[in-house]
């Protein structure tokens, strides 16, 4: 009892799940975030009966034979999520007890598949056009050398894909500035009616062109909040263009501005923002995902009209730098309504 005492209060105060192993090969002590890890009866038991996975046994078992401290990777399920563990595994000196230790990598794992997902769409993106300019090149070069109408049509693809690339650089170099100052809150206090009202006008060409009318309804009065004025632009120019686009020709484009004294997303004052088109809309197997990286609910049609499939994940990460919200409503054959939620009262201090 005198040796295994302070092997159990050692392991009940570790913070991450850890459980000793003896000589024998039996599990003397874990604490309690073990015991949950495990889910089996585990104190008394046989360590391969308990932690079952090879590659940990395979570790457990280097330890104890005296190799040295040895690494393994732990896979487990946590209600619907996947979970990744790096177990650790040492000696502790002169006991001959292996100390077994459990640290979550699920979020870094999480981040480096996201980081390969993210260049793999970025090469994605970039490859198809750059393959289209390539060969428009090259039979320019050849059976096309002379060949004027075609070398004319030949170009205006050309150059509608080196346009759409360049769309997409911009959008990559935007999403990392706005990823960059996501945690610094801005200061400066602008006037929102201003912003969307600026906004409408910059867009009235595009609109005309589509035979699209704006239905507005704004505040007389400025409604001023703490933000950056220029990302906010971005987010309002974004909205209303894909009302635009995707709302369809001969079609209206709502957008509404109200102030109000609560906001529930906020349980405070806030300005809500609406955006309502007359469109196709949008299945709602698709709304939760909107705002992830280059996700697209129709690739074709986004493309055609040169989306980069970047938009609203820009708004979604300006929104969380201004603590807003944007919430999405729509229902097939009934158009979309992309409501923008942003609280009056910023927070002083930024992170």
């Amino acid at each position: 009892m005198s040796a295994s005492l302070p092997v159990s209060n050692l392991i009940a105060a570790m913070p991450l799940p850890s459980l000793a192993i003896s000589q024998s090969e039996q599990i003397i002590a874990l604490n309690a975030a073990a015991q949950k890890l495990l889910g089996v009866p585990a104190k008394g038991g046989h360590f391969i009966t308990v932690l079952r996975q090879p590659s940990v046994v395979e570790a457990v078992e280097r330890c104890l034979k005296g190799t040295g401290p040895t690494t393994a990777t732990y896979l487990t399920r946590e209600g619907s999520n996947d979970t990744t563990y790096t177990v650790s595994v040492s000696l502790v000196e002169n006991t001959g007890i292996a100390l077994v230790t459990f640290q979550d990598i699920t979020m870094v794992t999480a981040a480096g598949q996201m980081r390969r997902d993210f260049v793999a769409n970025v090469s994605h993106e970039l490859r198809t056009p750059l393959t289209a300019v390539m060969g428009f090149i090259e039979t320019l070069q050849g059976p096309a050398r002379n060949d004027a109408p075609a070398r004319e049509r030949f170009l205006g693809i050309m150059q509608a894909e080196t346009e759409r690339m360049n769309r997409l650089v911009g959008d990559l170099l935007s999403l990392s500035r706005v990823e960059a100052d996501e945690r610094v809150r801005p200061v400066t206090q602008v006037d929102i009616v201003g912003i969307v009202a600026s906004t409408i006008r910059s867009l009235t060409p595009l609109a005309t062109e589509a035979n699209v009318s704006f239905v507005v309804d704004l505040p007389e009065d400025p409604v001023m909040l703490a933000a950056d004025m220029d990302q906010l632009l971005q987010v309002f120019t974004n909205l209303i263009e894909n009302a635009i686009k995707y709302g369809g020709r001969d079609r209206n484009v709502y957008v509404t501005l109200e102030k109000r004294d609560r906001v529930n997303a906020f349980r405070a004052s806030g300005v809500v923002v609406s955006v309502r088109d007359e469109g196709l809309g949008i299945d709602q197997q698709h709304l939760p995902r909107l705002t992830e990286r280059f996700y697209r609910v129709d690739s074709h049609r986004s493309r055609e009209i040169g989306g980069t499939g970047l938009g609203l994940a820009i708004v979604k990460h300006i929104l969380n730098r201004h603590r807003g919200r944007l919430k999405v409503q729509s229902k097939l054959g009934e158009g979309s309504e992309f409501i923008v939620l942003l609280p009056l009262e910023q927070a002083r201090n930024s992170v």
